[in-house]
C-alpha cells in the first residue's frame, strides 16, 4: 500500500532493507545461517565463541597469536567497577532478571571515560568491555538475590568458563563449559533482529554503545523475541514425565495452540543452529542426569514433524537451548540474560559497523487519522 508521501507501506518493516551487512546471512528458506559466510554448524563444532566474535568483528578469522591477544583483552576486562558491584548490592533481590541487566549494561557507562567517545578506537575497547562484563553482571546478580558471596571472575577461563565458575561457585566439568560456548556461539549474531534494530536506531543518532545496547537488552525482553527458551521449559516442567507427552500434544494440536519452541519469523526449515545443539544437549543431558528431559523433547519433536511439518514448522534453536541450559543448572529466569550474554557480540559489532556509513534511521509513518478537523474552545467542549 503507498502513502500518501508516495512511499510504501510494510508493517513490521518485514520486506524492507534497512542496511548493509557484512556479519550474517539468512536464507530462512533453505535454513541457511553463515557468519561471515561460514555456516553456522562448522562454527558450532569447530569454534569458540571468543573466535566468533573475533569473526563477526573483524571480517576474517583470526590467527593463532591474533585469537590469544583478543582473548587476552576480554579477559582483562571481566571485572566490574566497585561502583556497580554496589549497585548489584543494592538491587532488591526480587528485582526482574532482565531489567536488572538492562540496567546494569547502562550503569556501565557511568564508570567508563571512554563512555561519550565515538571513535572507531574507542568504540572496539568499548564493545570488549560489555562483552567481558555482561557475563560477570548476570553471575553477580545471581550470586546476591540468592544471598551468596559474589564471586570475583578468573582471567584464566574463557567467558563460558568464567560464568559456569562466578555462577555456581564450583568447578565446571569440560562438557558443561563446552555446552556453554556452543550455545553463546549459535546466539551471537542474527540478522537484523528486533533488537539488534533497536540497537542501531539508537546508534545512528550518534548516541554511545552503551545506551544501544541497553535498548537492544529491553527489545530482547519482550516475549515475541527472546524469552522462548523459557516458554520451552515452562512446556516441558507442566508435562512432567514421558508418560503425559502424546496427551499433552494432543490436546495443544487440537485447540491449535502454539507449541513453544517450534516456528520461527525467518526459517521455513530447520533452524541450522538447532541441528548441533540437538547431539550436544542429548551429551549433556545424559552426563547430569536429565536425559527424561532430552527423552521428552524428541517425542515432541518426532509429534510435531508429523503435525506440521509439512507447513514448515520445525524446532528453532530455543527448543534445545531449553533443555541445555536447565541442565547447566540455570534458573528459568537467567535463559534470556543467557541470550543477551551472547548476542552482546552481535549488538556491538553491527552497531560499530553501521557507524562506518552512519545514517540516521527514521522511517515514515502512514497517517490514518482525520484532517482538518476544527479547534474547539476549551469553554464549547
Amino acid at each position: 500500500m503507498s502513502t500518501a508521501t508516495g512511499k510504501q507501506f510494510d508493517q513490521g518493516l518485514v520486506n524492507t532493507i534497512a542496511a548493509e551487512t557484512q556479519m550474517s546471512f539468512i536464507d530462512g528458506e533453505k535454513g541457511i545461517l553463515e557468519y561471515v559466510g561460514i555456516d553456522i554448524d562448522s562454527l558450532a563444532r569447530n569454534s569458540t565463541f571468543e573466535e566468533s566474535t573475533y569473526l563477526l568483528w573483524n571480517g576474517r578469522l583470526p590467527n593463532p597469536t591474533e585469537l590469544a591477544a583478543f582473548e587476552q583483552q576480554l579477559r582483562a576486562e571481566y571485572e566490574l567497577p566497585a561502583g556497580v558491584i554496589d549497585m548489584i548490592r543494592a538491587t532488591p533481590a526480587d528485582a526482574a532478571t532482565m531489567h536488572t541487566v538492562q540496567t546494569l549494561v547502562s550503569s556501565l557507562s557511568l564508570f567508563d571515560a571512554e563512555a561519550d567517545d565515538d571513535s572507531p578506537e574507542a568504540n572496539i575497547r568499548k564493545a570488549i568491555r560489555l562483552v567481558a562484563k555482561t557475563p560477570t553482571l548476570i553471575a553477580a546478580f545471581d550470586r546476591h538475590r540468592k544471598g551468596k558471596e559474589i564471586i570475583a571472575p578468573d582471567a584464566d577461563r574463557s567467558i563460558a568458563g568464567n560464568f559456569l565458575w562466578m555462577l555456581r561457585g564450583e568447578e565446571p566439568t569440560e562438557t558443561m563449559v563446552r555446552a556453554l560456548d556452543v550455545c553463546l556461539v549459535l546466539h551471537a549474531d542474527h540478522g537484523f533482529n528486533a533488537s539488534t534494530f533497536t540497537s542501531l536506531v539508537v546508534i545512528s543518532t550518534l548516541s554511545d554503545l552503551y545506551s544501544a545496547c541497553s535498548a537492544a537488552v529491553g527489545a530482547l525482553r519482550g516475549p515475541l523475541h527472546g524469552g522462548a527458551n523459557e516458554g520451552v521449559m515452562v512446556m516441558l516442567n507442566e508435562i512432567g514425565d514421558m508418560s503425559q507427552v502424546d496427551g499433552f500434544m494432543k490436546g495443544k494440536l487440537e485447540r491449535k495452540e502454539k507449541i513453544m519452541g517450534f516456528g520461527h519469523r525467518v526459517y521455513k526449515a530447520y533452524d541450522p543452529r538447532a541441528t548441533y545443539l540437538k547431539t550436544f544437549a542429548e551429551g549433556l543431558a545424559r552426563d547430569t542426569g536429565n536425559m527424561p528431559l532430552y527423552e521428552m523433547s524428541t517425542r515432541i519433536e518426532s509429534i510435531m514433524h508429523e503435525a506440521v511439518a509439512d507447513k514448515g514448522i520445525f524446532p528453532n534453536v530455543d527448543f534445545y537451548s531449553a533443555t541445555t541450559y536447565w541442565s547447566l543448572g540455570l534458573d528459568l529466569d537467567l535463559f534470556t540474560p543467557m541470550f543477551a550474554l551472547s548476542r552482546m557480540s552481535g549488538w556491538t559489532g553491527h552497531c560499530i559497523e553501521y557507524l562506518k556509513n552512519n545514517k540516521l534511521i527514521r522511517p515514515g509513518a502512514a497517517y490514518v487519522g482525520p484532517h482538518e478537523v476544527p479547534y474547539v474552545a476549551l469553554c464549547d467542549r
